[in-house]
């Protein structure tokens, strides 16, 4: 890019409508509130109502006429996601971004409400089923932005097919690492079949390096590792409103790309401001992104654009 990008650069968004999942706190907080500020209706989407609705006071309080909303939406159940997108394209026919924002990084072995392995659960498979529950109000639109955010930790990351829920031999960062390049083969899988269908939405996706959010405190070993860590995030860490920059990159900028990977430019992409970031290898095989394609359907029983490729 030319230049750094900042917040500041982000267009009017006026008449624009934003579904942002895990709106209320790190990088979804600092998203609805860009986005907020900057004259988009923010659906902030949480699956604590309590903690949308204080996230939201807060926006307000900053921007009194935002114009912002909050969802009941839990990713990791289904049935939420049903009422929510539901309850969403009831109030808005039209939704021109959708941020699939909230994850949880590295913890202990559990389920979602639907049976699936919680990492896998909630960081792909509800951000897909809510992409397909959307996708008549987002083509609706005319030209809506889907942005995956995904995490450097993709690199690492392998799709164990014969196991996805991990029943065997669970380890908390190597299924975290699955869940991130099952986001990026979505993203990309994603564009290559609106492009196909000829339907007006893009998918793009991105990271935001290394930030300072409440997913490190919630990972296995967090609270043990932030004491120690403390002394150097400062120095070598986004805000969480830097790293939330690559995601309002993706969202706004009009020169992001279709089918774009956008992360913090300093070293590493740990930090630093919007910029291209390096696509995984096995995030560009369009083979694992059809099978995963496949089976997320059969999964979450959600199905869009199944004969697009």
């Amino acid at each position: 890019m030319a230049q750094r990008w900042t917040e500041a650069d982000i267009p009017d968004l006026t008449g624009q409508v934003a579904v942002v999942t895990g709106g209320n706190s790190g990088l979804g907080y600092e998203t609805c509130l860009a986005l907020a500020a900057h004259g988009a209706t923010v659906i902030l989407g949480s699956r604590s109502r309590d903690k949308g609705l204080a996230a939201r006071d807060q926006i307000l309080a900053q921007h009194p006429q935002a114009s912002v909303t909050v969802h009941a939406l839990d990713v990791a159940s289904l049935d939420s996601l049903r009422t929510a997108a539901a309850s969403i394209g009831e109030a808005h026919p039209a939704v021109h971004l959708l941020i699939n924002n909230a994850g949880i990084m590295a913890t202990p072995k559990g389920t979602t409400a639907d049976g699936f392995e919680s990492q896998l659960g909630t960081n792909h498979l509800g951000h897909f089923a809510l992409t397909g529950l959307l996708w008549d109000a987002l083509v609706a639109s005319g030209g809506a932005r889907v942005v995956h955010v995904s995490s450097l930790a993709a690199r690492a990351g392998r799709m164990r097919w014969d196991d996805l829920m991990h029943t065997r031999g669970y380890e908390p960062i190597t299924v975290y690492s699955q869940s991130k390049l099952a986001n990026q083969l979505f993203a990309y899988g994603l564009q290559r079949r609106a492009e196909a269908a000829g339907a007006p939405v893009v998918s793009i996706a991105a990271h935001p390096g290394m930030a300072q959010t409440n997913l490190l405190g919630s990972s296995m070993g967090g609270s043990v590792l932030r004491p120690l860590l403390n002394p150097f995030v400062g120095l070598f860490w986004n805000t969480a409103a830097q790293g939330a920059l690559p995601q309002l990159y993706a969202a706004t900028a009009p020169d992001a790309q279709p089918g774009g990977y956008y992360g913090p430019d300093g070293w590493g992409e740990r930090s630093g401001a919007p910029s291209p970031a390096v696509v995984p290898g096995r995030a560009r095989s369009e083979a694992d992104q059809d099978r995963l394609w496949a089976e997320s359907e059969a999964l979450t029983g959600v199905a869009f654009l199944t004969d697009a490729v």
